[in-house]
């Protein structure tokens, strides 16, 4: 399982445009190096990442292996109800994982 940080401010305004930020922790392995047996090292990259906000996706990309190790991923956000941020990334291997956030807006 890949470690995600995510960065969301914990309090906004109502409208204010708030910077998100996520690093996740991921080898992101191209599957064109050679490994110390003389084959090549599996191909092992985040293929798809998505950001919902209160359920509604605000952000989204697909990744592909020029794509550095351990991804740092920052877009922002116009901040309209508090709720929940939701980061979920799918790997080569189908695994899917998520990360949240809480945002308070007043």
């Amino acid at each position: 399982m890949a470690r995600a940080l995510v960065n969301v401010p914990k309090v906004a305004r109502q409208g204010a445009v708030v910077e998100v930020k996520a690093m996740i922790a991921h080898p992101m392995e191209t599957g064109y190096r050679i490994g110390p047996n003389g084959s090549n090292i599996p191909r092992d990259i985040i293929r798809r990442f998505t950001c919902t906000y209160n359920g509604e996706e605000v952000f989204s990309a697909d990744l592909f292996p020029a794509v550095s190790a351990n991804p740092f991923i920052a877009f922002t956000l116009v901040a309209t109800t508090s709720g929940t941020i939701d980061f979920t990334w799918t790997d080569d291997a189908g695994k899917t994982q998520t990360a949240s956030a809480t945002i308070t807006v007043n």
